[in-house]
């Protein structure tokens, strides 16, 4: 009896250990418990790590192109989703993003805004850096007799330093070129709009903080099909 209770007694003490282990890692797997990270714990490593500089304020700058006939004005709607995307997946706080309204207003005082460069307009408005989005393609077209769309959106990303002019990312010259892209969305004009400029700011602010590995790519990015 007594080796019995010995033996209940070693066997209560493992079983509470093991129990607090997973008590421990509730939320991180049960196969993170042995030391193998989930898809969503292992990182795709930045290209440029907005997130570490904790100071400088930062211009979201989307360019239309004067003969882009969208029907909706992309240029407000993908830089609300951008700077979205670097408050709630970079960490940037809002407080260092110039807003919509400031770069608004100095467009709207100055006539020779197009001719300024994206490095120009961000320091005249106060920025360190600039996160440049220019629009080089868009197609909206709705099927017949029903309410669905498929769309696609081709742009150029990057980011510049105001004070030295740098393109801070990517490292290759002319931007990260990027088109998303759906081939049926069932719930209107205004949904199909909000998914491409949704898609496009993450395909852009993705590489710009160590994004889980489960939610890098989408199924709306089609970076690899010739425009």
């Amino acid at each position: 009896m007594k080796r019995l209770r010995v033996k209940n007694y070693a066997g209560a003490i493992i079983a509470s250990v093991f129990s607090a282990m997973i008590v421990s890692c509730s939320g991180c797997g049960f196969v993170s418990i042995f030391g193998t990270p989930t898809r969503h714990e292992k990182k795709i490593p930045a290209e440029y790590d907005l997130a570490a500089h904790k100071s400088e304020r930062i211009l979201v700058l989307v360019n239309q192109p004067g003969w882009l006939r969208a029907g909706s004005n992309l240029r407000y709607h993908l830089a609300e989703k951008l700077s979205e995307g670097l408050t709630r997946k970079v960490r940037v706080s809002r407080d260092r993003l110039v807003t919509y309204d400031a770069l608004w207003k100095f467009r709207s005082e100055h006539p020779d805004f197009s001719e300024l460069s994206p490095v120009e307009v961000g320091a005249a408005v106060g920025a360190d850096l600039v996160l440049f989005v220019a629009i080089e393609g868009y197609e909206l077209e709705k099927e017949p007799d029903t309410n669905y769309y498929s769309g696609s959106l081709a742009f150029r990303s990057a980011l510049y330093n105001t004070a030295t002019k740098e393109t801070l990312w990517p490292k290759s010259d002319g931007g990260r070129r990027l088109v998303v892209g759906f081939e049926v969305e069932s719930r209107g004009r205004e949904a199909a709009v909000q998914r491409l400029v949704s898609a496009a700011a993450h395909c852009t602010t993705r590489y710009l903080y160590g994004c889980p590995l489960d939610e890098f790519a989408i199924s709306e990015d089609q970076s690899n099909i010739q425009w």
